[in-house]
C-alpha cells in the first residue's frame, strides 16, 4: 500500500494545482488495458485526436477573419472611412464614387481566399478521413484517420502511409525490422530500418497483439524527428519487464513501410502532436515590399490629403471673416446649418474636403493591382519554356500576390535531395591499392546505354593485387545494410530489368550502398541475399561464397564510418570497415595510404563521393573482448549511446587499407548553371538538408555552390566537441574578417579571384546550441549575430542534419535581421513545408516526395532550372511593371487632385468641384486605367533572352530600387508641376480671351473641361512615352482610350439626358473644341507638362546610365544598322527616351 500512495502521489502532484504544462512526460497505456493491480495508478491522460488541420478559416469565422484582415490594409480601411463620411454628412461627390470599387476589391479578395482556403479544407479532408485498420478485441477493425486515439494498435500494411506517431511492437519478418521511407519527412528517399520491442516482436497476429499488457513512458512531443526517448513496461508475470525505447523504434507519422508485409504499432503521438505536425508552420498572410512600399506611400498621401483639407478649411473661415464674404449662395445652406456652432461647421467643411480631394488616393489603383497580379500569373502558367515534358507538368501560381517579390529576392534557401539532386547515384570508380577500376555506368539498378561487359582500366593486375582487388570487393559486397528484393517494380518504377529479363534489386538506407554494390556486381562480385544470418556472394567463377554476419557498427555523423564483423566459411574472422577518408586513415596501420590518399583528393576534386574501405583480421580472442565490449555497453540505458561509440571507437582500430570508392549522385539538368546564375544575379545560395554533411557537401560541389578556391569553414558538432562553441564562433569570425577588415563586401560578386572565398558548413546540433539564448556566460555575446556575420562573408553556407522546423528557423533568422532581406525558399518534400512558409516566397518542386511542398507553396515549378527563368525573366519583368503602375498611379492622381486644390482659391473655398461629376467618377476607372494595366503586363524593357544571358541584370532592381523614397518624390513633384502647367496655363491663356469667335463667353464648367482634357492627354502621353514594347494590342489601347474620352465627352455633353437633374455640361466640350485658341492651348500645355521628363530622361541616361539603360542603348544602336535589322526583329517596335 506504501508503494501505491507513493505512486499516487506524486502523480497527483504532477497534474493538480496547475502544473499539469509542466509534465515532460507521457504515459501510453497500450490498447486502453490498465496496468495490474499494485503496479501503478491508473491515469487516462488527454490526448488530441488524429485530426490534421492545415486550414485558416472556418465556416463560423470566415467573414469576422477576413473583414479584420482586409480592413488591416491602410487603404481599405481609408476608403471604408470615406465611404462613411459620404453617408453621413453632405458632401460635394455621391457616396457611389467611393464605395462600388470599394466593396469590389473586398469581395473579389475575400473570394479568392475563400476559395484557397477552401482547397486547404479539402486536402485535410481526404487525409483526416482516410480508412486506418485499428485492433481491437483481437480483430482488425477498420476505421478513419481522425478516430485514431493515443493508445490504439494501429495495423499497417506494405506501402501504406503510417496514420500517426507509432512505437513498433512487432513485423511481419522474423527479426522484427521493417523498412521506411521518410522522404516526405527529411527529403531522404532511401529505405531505413526501424526495430521492433524485444520482448514484443513475437507477436505476429491481431489476437497475439491484443493480449499485450503493457504501458509506454514516454516524453511529451517535441519537433525534433531524430530524438525520442521513452521506456516500455511490459507485464508478463509477477515482475514487468522494462526496456528503453529510442528513434529506431518509432514510425513517424508520413513515412510509409516498404518491404515489410506489415507491422503493428502503438500510436503515441496523434494529430497536431505528431512530430511532422509540429514542424509546420501556419499559413500566415505574406505580403510583398511593393505592397509594403504602396502602403509607405499612401500614408504619405492621406498625410497631403488631410494637409490640403485643413488649409482650405481655414482659409475659408479667413475668407469669410469679411463681413462682406459670407457662404455662396449656390451651396444652398439653410439657416440651421448657418447657424451652427463655429467647431461644428469647421469639422464639416474640414469632411466636405476631405472627400472633395479624397481622389489623391487611388483606391482603383489597388482594383488595377489586384486584376494585375491575377492575370499575370497566367505568364507563367502558359510559359512553354517552365513545362516539363516528362512529367507533363507547368508551373503553378498558388498566390498571385507575391508576382513582384520574384524580382527582390536577395536569399535562396533550397533542399538537396530532389531539388538539387535527382537522387539517383552513379558508381564511378574504385581505387585498390593504387589500381583504379572503372565498371560500366550502373545507376539504381538500370544499366546505362553502351554498358556490355566488364571494362577496366588495369585488366592484368599481377596475382597479389587481384587478390587485394577481389578481398576490396568482398568487403564492398559485405559492408553494408542493403537488402534485396526479388520484384520489376518498386513505386510504380523498373528496377532491375536488363535485356528484358527479370532480376533482384536493392533497397538501403543509403542510396550510394547501392551505387556501391551495384558497381561490385558488374566488376564480378554480386551480393545475392542475407538469410538466416548468412550473407551470400556471387563471386566471378559463379560460385557462392557465405559469410556468417555477426555484428553490424551501424553508420553515424560523428563517427563517419561503418563496420561489419562476418565469419568465412572456413572459420576465419574479419572487421571491414568503410567510411569518410577523415575517419578510416588516421586508424590505418598499414596498406598504399598515399596513392590511395592522392585518388581520394582527385575524385574530391571533381565533386565525387567518395569513401575509404579497411579491413581487420580478428582472433577468436579479439573477437570475445568485442562481444563484450558491445554487450556491455548495449545493455545500459543510461548512457547507452556515449558508450556504444566508445566500445565502436575500441573497436575500429589497428586498421589495413584496402582502397577507396567514387560515386555521383546526379545533379538535376541545368542545376549547377542555374545556382551560378543565381549568383552572379546578387543571390546567395544556402543549402538546408536533413541528409549527411559528406553527402550534402559534394553536392555543394557538383552544383557549384562550392567551388576549387572555396575554403570551406565547418562549425559542426565534432569540432566543438574538441573546442567550445564561443572559441570556434570567435576563431571563424577572424577567419572571415582577417582579409576584409570591416570592408563592405557583395558576397554574391564573390566571383572574383582577388576575394578569399568562404563556405561555412553548419549542422543542425550546432544551430540549435547557436540560436539558443546564452545564458551562463553574459560576455560571450550573442551567438546569432556573430553567426550572421561569418555568413555575410561566405559565398555559400551548407547547413545539413535540419529538422524542419530548424530550417523554418533559419530563413526566419535571416528574414529578420537588420538588412530585413527578401527570401525565397525551395524544396520538394513535407519536410520543406515549414521553410516554405516561412519564406516571403516559397516555391515547390513537383518531385517524387508527394505534393505537400506544391500544395503548400506560393509557386510550383517542375524542376530547379526553372527557378532561373522564374526569377531573372518573370520576376524582374513583374517587379518593373508593378512599380511603375503604382509610381504612375499615384502621379496621375496628384495631376488629376492637384488642380482641384488651386480651384478653390478661385472660388471662395466653397468645396465647388472643378471637374464635373462624370469626369470625376470615369477618371481612373474608364479613361486613363486601361492602358496602364496593358502595361503592367505586357512591358518588357529588355528582351527576355538577354535578361537569362546576363543576370546581372537583376541587380539593377535589387532592394526595391524603383519604389524608393527619391524616384517617389520625383513622380509626385513631377505631378504637382503639370498640374500647376495645366492649371495657371489655362487660366493665363484665357485671362483675356473670355470670348469664343460667336461672342459666347466660357464659363467655369468649360475651363473645368479644358483642364481636364489636358491632364487626360498628358498622362496618356506619359505612360506612352515610358513604353518599350509596342504590339499591337499597346497601339488599340492607348490611343482607344483617348478616342473614348472624346467620344464620351461629345455624347456627355451633346444630349439632354433625362435622367440627370442637372444639364450643366450640354454643348461645352463641342464649345470648347469649337474655339481655335483652346485647340492651340491644349497642344502648348501637353508639350510644356511632358518637356521636363524627357529631358530629364536624356540627361540621365547620358550622365548616369544604368547597365539596363546601356543595354537598350546598344540594341537601338544595333537596330538602327541595317545588316543587324532582320536579326533583332521583333513583332514589336519600340521607342525609348
Amino acid at each position: 500500500m506504501g508503494m501505491d500512495f507513493s505512486t499516487l502521489r506524486s502523480l497527483i502532484s504532477r497534474f493538480c494545482a496547475g502544473e499539469e504544462n509542466c509534465v515532460d512526460t507521457r504515459t501510453v497505456y497500450i490498447g486502453h488495458k490498465e496496468p495490474p493491480p499494485g503496479a501503478e495508478a491508473f491515469i487516462q491522460q488527454r490526448f488530441p485526436d488524429n485530426r490534421i488541420v492545415s486550414s485558416k478559416y472556418t465556416f463560423w469565422n470566415f467573414v469576422p477573419k477576413n473583414m479584420f484582415e482586409q480592413f488591416r490594409r491602410v487603404a481599405n480601411f481609408y476608403f471604408l472611412i470615406i465611404f462613411l463620411v459620404q453617408l453621413i454628412i453632405d458632401t460635394p461627390t455621391s457616396p457611389i464614387t467611393s464605395g462600388l470599387p470599394l466593396f469590389f476589391v473586398i469581395i473579389v479578395t475575400a473570394i479568392k481566399q475563400g476559395y484557397e482556403d477552401w482547397l486547404r479544407h479539402k486536402a485535410d479532408n481526404a487525409v483526416n478521413l482516410c480508412p486506418v485498420h485499428v485492433v481491437q478485441h483481437g480483430r482488425v477493425v477498420r476505421t478513419q484517420s481522425r478516430k485514431l486515439r493515443v493508445g490504439d494498435v494501429v495495423h499497417v500494411k506494405q506501402d501504406e502511409t503510417f496514420p500517426c506517431d507509432l512505437i513498433l511492437l512487432s513485423s511481419s519478418r522474423d527479426d522484427g525490422t521493417c523498412y521506411v521511407t521518410t522522404a516526405s519527412l527529411d527529403g531522404e528517399s532511401s529505405h531505413k530500418t526501424y526495430h521492433a520491442v524485444q520482448d514484443t516482436k513475437a507477436y505476429k497476429t491481431e489476437k497475439e497483439v491484443a493480449c499485450i499488457h503493457a504501458t509506454i513512458d514516454c516524453e511529451q512531443p517535441q519537433p525534433d524527428l531524430y530524438k525520442f526517448r521513452g521506456n516500455i513496461n511490459i507485464y508478463m508475470g509477477n515482475e514487468p519487464v522494462s526496456r528503453s525505447l529510442a528513434s529506431q523504434n518509432l514510425l513517424l507519422r508520413g513515412a510509409t513501410l516498404k518491404n515489410t508485409e506489415y507491422i503493428f504499432g502503438v500510436a503515441i503521438y496523434t494529430g497536431m502532436e505528431s512530430k511532422m505536425a509540429l514542424n509546420y508552420q501556419s499559413k500566415s498572410q505574406k505580403r510583398s515590399a511593393v505592397e509594403k512600399s504602396m502602403n509607405a506611400y499612401l500614408v504619405v498621401y492621406l498625410c497631403i490629403l488631410i494637409s490640403k483639407a485643413v488649409i482650405n478649411t481655414v482659409l475659408k473661415y479667413v475668407w469669410q471673416a469679411d463681413p462682406n464674404k459670407d457662404e455662396p449662395w449656390y451651396n444652398e445652406k439653410t439657416e440651421t446649418e448657418r447657424q451652427r456652432h463655429i467647431l461644428i461647421r469647421a469639422f464639416t467643411d474640414f469632411l466636405a474636403f476631405m472627400v472633395l480631394f479624397n481622389y489623391i488616393i487611388p483606391v482603383s489603383m489597388y482594383v488595377t493591382v489586384e486584376m494585375q497580379k491575377f492575370l499575370g500569373s497566367y505568364f507563367i502558367m502558359w510559359d512553354d519554356e517552365m513545362l516539363d515534358e516528362e512529367l507533363g507538368e507547368r508551373a503553378v501560381v498558388n498566390t498571385s500576390d507575391l508576382n513582384e517579390e520574384l524580382g527582390q529576392v536577395e536569399y535562396v534557401f533550397t533542399d538537396k535531395t530532389g531539388t538539387l539532386t535527382e537522387n539517383n547515384m552513379e558508381f564511378i570508380e574504385c581505387c585498390v591499392d593504387g589500381t583504379v577500376y572503372e565498371p560500366d555506368a550502373i545507376c539504381n539498378g538500370q544499366v546505362m546505354p553502351g554498358a556490355a561487359d566488364i571494362d577496366m582500366i588495369d585488366t592484368s593486375p599481377g596475382p597479389q593485387a587481384r587478390e587485394r582487388a577481389e578481398l576490396f570487393f568482398r568487403a564492398l559486397c559485405l559492408c553494408h545494410t542493403v537488402q534485396v528484393k526479388e520484384e520489376e517494380t518498386v513505386d510504380g518504377i523498373k528496377h532491375g530489368i536488363h535485356q528484358g529479363k527479370s532480376s533482384s534489386f536493392y533497397i538501403s538506407s543509403s542510396p550510394d550502398e547501392v551505387a556501391l554494390v551495384e558497381g561490385m556486381k558488374r566488376l564480378g562480385f554480386t551480393y545475392l541475399r542475407l538469410k538466416d544470418g548468412q550473407m551470400e556472394i556471387l563471386n566471378r567463377d559463379d560460385e557462392v561464397e557465405r559469410f556468417e554476419l555477426l555484428e553490424v557498427l551501424t553508420f553515424d555523423s560523428v563517427r563517419r564510418r561503418m563496420s561489419v564483423i562476418v565469419r568465412s566459411s572456413t572459420g576465419e574472422l574479419y572487421l571491414f570497415c568503410k567510411g569518410a577518408d577523415s575517419s578510416i586513415f588516421p586508424r590505418v596501420i598499414s596498406g598504399k595510404v598515399e596513392q590511395v590518399k592522392a585518388r581520394v583528393e582527385h575524385n574530391a576534386v571533381e565533386g565525387l563521393r567518395t569513401l575509404c574501405v579497411a579491413y581487420r583480421p580478428l582472433s577468436p580472442e579479439q573477437y570475445e573482448q568485442v562481444c563484450h565490449l558491445l554487450t556491455r555497453a548495449k545493455l545500459e540505458f543510461q548512457d547507452q549511446d556515449k558508450l556504444v561509440a566508445e566500445a565502436y571507437d575500441l573497436i575500429e582500430r589497428d586498421l589495413i587499407l584496402l582502397g577507396a570508392t567514387a560515386v555521383e549522385d546526379r545533379l538535376q539538368e541545368k542545376a549547377a548553371d542555374t545556382i551560378e546564375s543565381l549568383h552572379k544575379a546578387g543571390m546567395k545560395v544556402w543549402v538546408l538538408t536533413g541528409d549527411k554533411m559528406e553527402t550534402a557537401a559534394a553536392t555543394c560541389y557538383a552544383s557549384k555552390l562550392f567551388r576549387r578556391s572555396t575554403q570551406i569553414l565547418e562549425l559542426t558538432t565534432k569540432r566543438t566537441e574538441e573546442q567550445s562553441l564561443h572559441d570556434v564562433l570567435f576563431e571563424l569570425k577572424r577567419t572571415v574578417l582577417r582579409h576584409y577588415g570591416t570592408m563592405p563586401r557583395d558576397i554574391s560578386s564573390g566571383l572574383s579571384s582577388e576575394y578569399a572565398d568562404y563556405g561555412l558548413i553548419i549542422d543542425g546540433a550546432t544551430l540549435s546550441a547557436v540560436m539558443r539564448p546564452n545564458q551562463e556566460d553574459s560576455n560571450s555575446g550573442n551567438y546569432k549575430e556573430i553567426f550572421l556575420e561569418i555568413c555575410r562573408n561566405c559565398s555559400a553556407v551548407l547547413c545539413c542534419r535540419m529538422a524542419p522546423l530548424q530550417k523554418a528557423q533559419i530563413v526566419k533568422m535571416i528574414k529578420t535581421s537588420k538588412e530585413h532581406p527578401i527570401t525565397l525558399a525551395i524544396g520538394d518534400g513535407a519536410n520543406d513545408v515549414s521553410m516554405i512558409l516561412e519564406a516571403h516566397v516559397g516555391i515547390g518542386i513537383m518531385g517524387k516526395e508527394g505534393r505537400q511542398a506544391v500544395r503548400n507553396s506560393d509557386y510550383a515549378i517542375p524542376k530547379f532550372k526553372h527557378l532561373k527563368k522564374m526569377l531573372l525573366v518573370h520576376g524582374h519583368y513583374y517587379y518593373i511593371r508593378i512599380s511603375e503602375l503604382v509610381q504612375y498611379f499615384f502621379y496621375k492622381n496628384v495631376c488629376f487632385i492637384f488642380p482641384q486644390f488651386l480651384y478653390q482659391f478661385f472660388c471662395g473655398f466653397s468645396q465647388q468641384p472643378l471637374y464635373d461629376t462624370a469626369y470625376l467618377t470615369l477618371y481612373n476607372i474608364s479613361f486613363t486605367s486601361l492602358p496602364i494595366l496593358l502595361y503592367s503586363l505586357m512591358e518588357q524593357h529588355i528582351n527576355m533572352d538577354i535578361l537569362k544571358k546576363d543576370p546581372s541584370l537583376y541587380r539593377d532592381i535589387a532592394k526595391n530600387s524603383l519604389l524608393t523614397w527619391p524616384i517617389f518624390i520625383y513622380w509626385t513633384v513631377l505631378g504637382v508641376y503639370d498640374a500647376i502647367v495645366m492649371f495657371f496655363g489655362a487660366y493665363f491663356l484665357f485671362d483675356n480671351t473670355t470670348f469664343t469667335s460667336n461672342g459666347q463667353m466660357f464659363g467655369n464648367w468649360t475651363f473645368g473641361t479644358l483642364v481636364f482634357t489636358v491632364l487626360v492627354f498628358t498622362v496618356t502621353f506619359k505612360l506612352a512615352l515610358d513604353t518599350h514594347y509596342w504590339t499591337w494590342i499597346n497601339h488599340f489601347v492607348i490611343w482607344g482610350s483617348l478616342v473614348f474620352f472624346v467620344v464620351f465627352s461629345l455624347l456627355w455633353g451633346g444630349i439632354i439626358w433625362p435622367f440627370l437633374n442637372y444639364q450643366r455640361m450640354y454643348y461645352v466640350f463641342m464649345q470648347m473644341l469649337s474655339s481655335g485658341p483652346a485647340w492651340l492651348s491644349i497642344i502648348l500645355l501637353i508639350t510644356a507638362s511632358l518637356l521636363p521628363d524627357v529631358v530629364k530622361k536624356v540627361f540621365w541616361r547620358a550622365l548616369w546610365p544604368t547597365t539596363t539603360e546601356r543595354i537598350q542603348t546598344k540594341r537601338r544602336c544595333l537596330a538602327s544598322e541595317p545588316s543587324t535589322i532582320f536579326m533583332l526583329s521583333q513583332t514589336s517596335s519600340r521607342i525609348s527616351f
